[in-house]
């Protein structure tokens, strides 16, 4: 199985976790989620996956996070999501699929456990 990683080449943590899974497993599926952000049921099933709510998954110092409205405590989780695919610099990065699992790569060594 492919190892996945939804990336952004800008943040630091996220290029420390290529790194790692480069080291430890060879090269991953590589998604620059800023360009290709993941749709709702991908989505859905990553936050099934880590075990989270939506916006446990979420930036919240973003400025997106408040001019998109998803500081709105009364939004339920498909309001949420679709927040997210419509805002992903609101998705937490990195995020590494393999094996069935998937792991926030903060700090970068958290996703071994996975791979």
């Amino acid at each position: 199985m492919t190892t996945r990683i939804y990336h952004n080449p800008r943040c630091s943590k996220s290029r420390q976790t290529l790194q790692l899974i480069e080291q430890h497993s060879g090269p991953p599926e590589v998604i620059e989620y800023l360009k290709t952000p993941p749709d709702f049921d991908t989505l859905s099933d990553l936050l099934d996956m880590l075990g989270l709510d939506p916006r446990q998954l979420m930036r919240t110092r973003e400025k997106e996070y408040a001019e998109s409205g998803a500081d709105n405590p009364d939004l339920g989780r498909e309001q949420l999501i679709a927040l997210m695919v419509q805002y992903p610099k609101l998705i937490e990065r990195p995020i590494v699929v393999s094996n069935g699992k998937a792991a926030i790569g903060r700090p970068p060594e958290s996703i071994l456990d996975i791979l």
